[in-house]
């Protein structure tokens, strides 16, 4: 029997990761030990992670048509995962998030700026009805709007 894929709704960001002694405070300039630039997002990466498991990956998100969009596109593609319902638009850039993290503790401090993913609406998700109602798994987080996330959580259970 063929396993049933998953579908996982998110934010698609590139982390511009900076690795640090200490951990500047307002207006101070420290020097990093660092610096390091990938592919991120809560959904974006459990998407990766279910794909690297083996399992069929669809994923619902909005990404610019720049760079950082490429950048997400060449990830799925190297994935496997799907991608008919990712949306390139001209009408926003791709989200990005800057990561500072302290050496010795790990310690973190995170700015994340959704980006297009932000005006990700609820025809365009709706288009995925189907896909996620065959899917033994649908995941959702909270990066993006809280009543977009509502919009299908609310659906995929069967709430009103």
């Amino acid at each position: 029997m063929k396993a049933k894929p998953i579908t996982v709704m998110g934010i698609f960001v590139v982390d511009l990761a900076f690795r640090t002694k200490t951990l500047p405070v307002w207006g101070e300039t420290v020097m990093g030990a660092g610096f390091r630039l990938g592919p991120g997002g809560k959904g974006s990466n459990q998407s990766v992670a279910a794909a690297r498991l083996g399992a069929k990956v669809y994923f619902i998100s909005k990404v610019g048509e720049d760079n950082f969009g490429d950048m997400a596109q060449k990830t799925y593609d190297a994935e496997g995962i799907d991608t008919r319902f990712l949306i390139r638009t001209q009408g926003g850039s791709t989200g990005a998030a800057g990561i500072i993290v302290q050496e010795s503790s790990g310690e973190n401090a995170i700015i994340v700026v959704p980006g297009a993913a932000n005006a990700l609406t609820h025809e365009e998700i709706d288009r995925a009805r189907d896909q996620i109602a065959e899917s033994a798994v649908f995941m959702t987080q909270l990066e993006l709007p809280v009543p977009t996330v509502e919009h299908m959580v609310n659906w995929a259970t069967g709430c009103p």
